[in-house]
């Protein structure tokens, strides 16, 4: 956790606040960007509920590097990170500003960690396929904190904890993912029915909601422990590991929910958290 010292770093850029909610966002396919569901109206009505940011700072599953990393460009661009998909998806821009600021204070909040002020990367989209639909107009400034895939969960938890100040200086910090994510098992015959999901993916949905609404963080961290079925929803660990930036910024008298809490094509899950 932060110290006083700590917080001294964090400049005047940014004014003080009451504490910033943190988000994990499940973000899911690429064309919850452009397309109407429930999960996108699912994130539109949060930001009903959000007081407004200085900036924001986004951990995505889909920068993950040797390393840290943080955005660092005045005007980051926009990623389109995939393939396959429709023009319309490619077409679409999000031109937040970035906050050079913002990059340098974190960097030097995470003490003892060599981060690297990145000039190259920008917005990929599980960023701003997400952001967009709390800040629709751009008009509040994005960075991006690469996952150093070298590391394991404790290592996130414990880097995120080290953030913690940045709530104080209305920053919102958005860790974007999927906690269930086995693309290889999915049933695209079955998108679209509702809350679907195979029986191991069930257990696992179940399991860490009850892990995070229990409070019991550490089962969450060592997620590789907790049987089969979340061995399936956890193949690779990048698209879970924003949930653990999340989960190390709350404090004690935080209130945890959670929304959007569905399965999709039998093996992913769109549910998302709110700690505020």
């Amino acid at each position: 956790m932060n110290t006083l010292n700590d917080l001294h770093k964090i400049s005047g850029s940014f004014s003080n606040t009451k504490k910033m909610p943190v988000l994990f966002l499940g973000h899911g396919s690429p064309m919850n960007a452009i397309e109407e569901n429930q999960f996108v109206a699912g994130f539109r009505n949060l930001a009903k509920t959000l007081p407004q940011p200085n900036a924001v700072l986004c951990i995505s599953a889909h920068w993950f590097t040797k390393g840290t990393k943080v955005t660092a460009m005045e005007m980051p661009r926009t990623i389109h990170d995939f393939g396959g998909f429709p023009q319309a998806l490619f077409d679409v821009q999000y031109p937040a500003q970035g906050s050079p600021d913002l990059a340098l204070e974190t960097k030097e909040l995470l003490l003892h960690t060599e981060v690297e002020l990145d000039q190259e990367w920008g917005l990929d989209h599980g960023a701003w396929s997400v952001i967009k639909h709390l800040y629709p107009e751009a008009n509040v400034p994005v960075i991006q904190l690469s996952i150093d895939y070298s590391k394991p969960a404790q290592y996130h938890f414990e880097l995120a904890q080290k953030l913690s100040g940045l709530r104080q200086k209305g920053i919102l910090i958005i860790g974007s993912g999927n906690i269930v994510h086995n693309l290889r098992l999915v049933d695209f015959h079955k998108m679209d029915k509702d809350n679907y999901g195979f029986d191991w993916a069930i257990e696992a949905r179940e399991k860490t909601n009850h892990y995070l609404l229990d409070g019991n963080f550490q089962a969450l961290i060592d997620f590789e422990k907790q049987g089969k079925a979340i061995q399936l929803a956890i193949p690779t660990p990048e698209h879970y590991l924003p949930l653990i930036y999340t989960l190390g910024l709350k404090v004690k008298n935080d209130d945890l929910s959670l929304f959007n809490d569905k399965l999709l094509g039998g093996s992913l899950s769109m549910t998302s958290v709110t700690i505020m």
